[in-house]
């Protein structure tokens, strides 16, 4: 019988094959990135753009991303209910009782608030002093609210110095502005650098000045760009940003991505060269004294307003950042401290907004800044955190033993009351204080908007779209606060303050206390 002998291939073939394979595979994969089929580092799709949540200015809320099933409710939300649907203690008291037991909250201050009537629902521990992290904030918002104008916008500056030569440019409290061309859709961004360097090069080459020496005006609410009870990393990790009265938006810090440690001279610097764009020569001087009037056209502190910013006449949202206003009348058309080029900020009230959605630390402390220098108080961080609680107080509310060392909520020194924060949510909500309403309009959005939007999209997903509220995030201290439309169409105003829990069980706890609230209907 025959024997049928086998050969084994040589090795190399094999090897030759497999190589051949893999090949094909990794080909197969270019071509379906190159068709965006597949991730990878061919695709050709642009990445999206982030969720521009600074548009505020003109709509109630900031553009949120498209919600999934998982983060939606009904739409159109029906209008609050009247007094029948009203949730009662008792129906809150129930409702959250097994969310209270969590060992998250064993150390936790919470506060329920119909936040139509005021009625307190639940208040346990809540006129502790606990340290409040960001919902700092939500005082801040309210000392602000005080201080500036419904309308009220921002204004930076170029005038003349002591001689044509001579152009300073005036910090006037605006960290937003564009540097290039502003968008008049836009909250960071409004005012745009370039646009000033074209109206004084313009006015430079009327006066047939073609070389000038460049300074700055830091008068105006000038002060210290960090706090002394700030971790020393809190800006180089972009928690915050430097506090300075002129800043650019392209510059804002974000967590791992730090801002300037000067922005006044970033500034400055790009102005500079803009201004070489356009044909002007342009020395720069060094920091110090500015010729003309300090701070001038700036305002000025004033202690005693003689009209109440909520009442006071406030800048036409039609007027043009070109246009001088009624701080220019003092200027001379030409000569010294004559207004070379003019821009202007989105209103204060949506710069405001903006700090809650992000909870832009940078820029709370900014506008609590301006605003206490206006009502003649100190700049330093301690006596604007000062301020701020003398400005509650002046409400009406109850500020005992509350002390704030700096109006963001970064320093551990803080102490502050459940209770109190509830007092500044309802009255935020009555609608007799504007600006600081329309601040609350900027809290973020549970499962949808800037520091909720990772959250209350799981298994406490009932909050998604209709719970607003402010974080407070530091180490072994996390708190929430804001409003939530129930089951039953009332608005309740809520505060959790906790202690001693890791962020995550803190977190997680807080989100439940929420949803919790968001669907008991509570009667």
């Amino acid at each position: 019988m025959a024997r049928t002998t086998l050969r084994r291939a040589p090795r190399f073939t094999y090897a030759v094959a497999a190589a051949w394979s893999a090949v094909t595979v990794l080909l197969g994969y270019a071509v379906l990135d190159v068709a965006d089929a597949a991730p990878g580092v061919l695709t050709l799709r642009p990445l999206p753009p982030p969720p521009p949540t600074e548009y505020v200015a003109r709509r109630t809320l900031p553009f949120v991303p498209q919600p999934t099933l998982a983060t939606s409710v009904e739409a159109p939300l029906p209008s609050l209910a009247g007094d029948t649907a009203a949730a009662t203690t008792s129906g809150v008291e129930q409702a959250l009782a097994p969310v209270l037991a969590l060992a998250a909250l064993r150390d936790s201050a919470v506060v329920v608030r119909d936040g139509q009537t005021g009625a307190v629902l639940l208040d346990e521990g809540g006129d502790e002093l606990r340290v409040p992290a960001s919902t700092t904030k939500l005082l801040s918002a309210a000392a602000i609210g005080r201080a500036f104008a419904p309308d009220e916008r921002l204004r930076t500056v170029v005038r003349e110095g002591d001689r044509p030569d001579q152009i300073v440019l005036v910090a006037g409290g605006d960290s937003l502005l564009a540097p290039g061309k502003g968008d008049p859709d836009a909250v960071a961004g409004h005012a745009g650098l370039a646009d000033l360097a074209e109206q004084v090069a313009t006015a430079l080459a009327t006066s047939g000045t073609r070389a000038v020496t460049l300074y700055v005006d830091e008068t105006y609410a000038d002060g210290p760009t960090t706090a002394p009870t700030w971790s020393p990393t809190f800006r180089s990790s972009g928690i915050t940003g430097a506090v300075a009265m002129l800043g650019l938006s392209s510059q804002r810090a974000t967590g791992g991505r730090p801002g300037p440690a000067d922005p006044v001279a970033a500034v400055r610097s790009r102005f500079a060269q803009q201004l070489g764009a356009l044909g002007i020569d342009v020395t720069v001087a060094p920091r110090g004294s500015a010729p003309g009037t300090p701070g001038s056209p700036m305002p000025r502190p004033n202690p005693t307003p003689s009209t109440s910013p909520s009442t006071s006449p406030s800048t036409s949202d039609s007027t043009p950042d070109s246009t001088p206003t009624a701080a220019d009348t003092s200027s001379p058309a030409g000569g010294p401290g004559a207004v070379l080029g003019s821009v202007e900020s989105a209103p204060v009230r949506d710069q405001l907004a903006l700090a809650l959605t992000d909870s832009d630390n940078a820029l709370t402390e900014i506008l609590a800044r301006q605003a206490a220098y206006r009502s003649g108080a100190g700049t330093d961080f301690a006596a604007v955190g000062g301020w701020v609680v003398e400005q509650v107080a002046a409400l009406g509310l109850a500020t005992d033993g509350v002390r704030l060392v700096d109006a963001s909520g970064l320093s551990r020194e803080n102490r502050v009351r459940a209770d109190l924060l509830a007092d500044v949510l309802v009255l935020g909500y009555d609608g007799t204080h504007p600006v600081l309403r329309r601040a609350l309009d900027g809290l973020p959005i549970a499962g949808l908007t800037g520091t909720l939007a990772g959250r209350l999209t799981g298994s406490d997903h009932a909050a998604a779209g209709r719970a607003r509220a402010k974080t407070g995030t530091l180490t072994g201290a996390n708190a929430l606060a804001g409003s939530v439309v129930d089951d039953d169409g009332r608005l309740l105003v809520f505060v959790g303050m906790v202690a001693g829990a890791g962020t995550n069980d803190a977190r997680a706890a807080l989100d439940r206390l929420v949803a919790t609230v968001a669907s008991c209907g509570c009667r």
